[in-house]
């Protein structure tokens, strides 16, 4: 683990440490990341992991607030690594930080939920990317766990009754976390609530 720094979004979050996951297998491109991160003025904690188990056991233990992935490891690439972030951390975005990358693969990742991609010679983008991202989901924070569970679930198309059995709850009460859900997002309508959830990925596109 080391540390760097980036912009703080704003004042309030000025003295805490953002928590950046570091999904690369090559050590000298995540020092080539850290050390643009590093010349910002927020400090910054980050880890990095190359295989599947290894990221999986960081989004539990170390509790990212962003992942940096590059697309293209050996066994598992950024969709993949996107659909175990949904599985286990579903509000955190993942910014794909890639040697090189064509349309249709950066087509493919925003389609499975990557907030943005990132070049390696342009990582001079990578802090305002960083900032947007946690930016649009601010809003996720004022949710509880079972309140992003039952997002998840209404995005994805099922309904009351499914979700109900799903979660083993009462129809009443899942209906209740849905209304809270949307009022703490600030939407008031189905299809503005599953547009929401596609751009900060906790649905892929083509879901």
């Amino acid at each position: 683990m080391s540390h760097v720094e980036l912009p703080a979004a704003n004042a309030t979050s000025l003295n805490k440490p953002l928590r950046v996951l570091l999904l690369e297998d090559s050590a000298a491109d995540a020092e080539l990341i850290e050390r643009e991160l590093n010349r910002a003025g927020r400090p910054v904690l980050a880890e990095r992991v190359d295989s599947r188990e290894a990221f999986a056991l960081a989004l539990r233990d170390f509790g990212p607030d962003i992942v940096l992935s590059d697309h293209s490891l050996a066994e598992f690439d950024a969709p993949a690594a996107l659909s175990v972030l949904r599985a286990i951390r579903p509000a955190t975005p993942l910014i794909v930080v890639s040697g090189g990358i064509d349309g249709r693969t950066a087509v493919r990742c925003l389609r499975a939920g990557a907030e943005d991609f990132v070049t390696k010679d342009r990582l001079d983008r990578l802090p305002s990317s960083i900032e947007a991202a946690l930016a649009v989901r601010q809003r996720l924070n004022t949710l509880t766990p079972r309140q992003l569970q039952v997002l998840g679930l209404v995005a994805e198309g099922h309904t009351t009754r499914e979700i109900a059995q799903r979660l083993r709850l009462s129809a009443k009460t899942i209906e209740t976390h849905r209304s809270e859900v949307m009022r703490r997002l600030g939407i008031h309508d189905l299809a503005s609530l599953v547009r929401y959830c596609v751009r900060v990925g906790l649905v892929a596109a083509d879901e």
